[in-house]
């Protein structure tokens, strides 16, 4: 057992009033660890929630034949591919159904991959260790100047940020982009783009900046959480590869 400590306040002036504030307060510490006796009726009436919980969590929803690392690649990785492959998948459909539009493709953040997939049994507890914040899917609508400027930043991040197989981005060897396109053609400054990113980017997270402003948000109220456990119980084995989505030339 890890052991933990909690630094625990003790108010020990109590004589507070709207008219009188304390003349000192002290506090103590105290050592929570594996010596700290629980308490049996408070065990006994948490212990049935807590299994549900745990049963519900370590179902089996898919399988992985590998292990997936987000250190694995430089500029993509097979665990970055599946998590954006997933929330496009996911959330398209969705967003489709309220705006009849589609979005054109998704942008994630490396540092917001937490832990790997091993191989073996895939559990709605894995996606829980992949995804363990609170951070929900929108789409921005961003002219094609902030696309090259959203595409700018990847490049000069050199990083695996997770982007979805719409996009096809090659870097030259100094990590200037060299080739940028989206569903197959060049971006056009004046076109309208649908990104798909979690709303910790969208307010500046990794500074990315470039989201704001801009012609409409949308809001999908669909946890990036939510849309791996989606996603993984449509596929009995998963299989996400390193491709040519964001890449650098090969150096001579």
């Amino acid at each position: 057992m890890i052991k933990k400590s909690l630094f625990l306040v003790l108010f020990l002036s109590l004589a507070y009033s709207c008219k009188e504030l304390p003349n000192r307060i002290e506090g103590n510490r105290l050592e929570i660890d594996e010596n700290i006796t629980s308490n049996k009726e408070i065990e006994d009436f948490i212990s049935p929630y807590r299994d549900n919980v745990n049963k519900n969590l370590d179902s089996i929803i898919s399988f992985a034949p590998e292990t997936y690392s987000k250190t694995d690649g430089e500029l993509n990785t097979a665990i970055g591919n599946l998590m954006a492959d997933a929330v496009y998948s996911e959330s398209n459909p969705v967003f489709n159904k309220r705006t009849g539009k589609n979005i054109d493709f998704v942008l994630l953040n490396h540092g917001g991959i937490r832990a790997i997939i091993s191989q073996g049994n895939i559990t709605t507890r894995t996606a829980y260790e992949v995804m363990p914040f609170e951070n929900s899917v929108v789409v921005v609508s961003l002219k094609g100047k902030q696309i090259n400027a959203l595409f700018d930043y990847l490049s000069k991040a050199k990083r695996a940020h997770p982007v979805s197989k719409q996009v096809e981005l090659l870097l030259d060897n100094d990590f200037n982009v060299k080739k940028a396109l989206v569903n197959g053609k060049p971006v056009l400054e004046d076109e309208t783009y649908y990104v798909a990113t979690n709303d910790y980017l969208y307010n500046g997270g990794d500074r990315m900046t470039f989201f704001q402003p801009n012609d409409s948000l949308y809001t999908l109220d669909y946890k990036i959480r939510n849309v791996l456990v989606d996603y993984f119980k449509k596929k009995d084995t998963i299989n996400p590869k390193i491709d040519n989505r964001f890449t650098k030339l090969t150096a001579e």
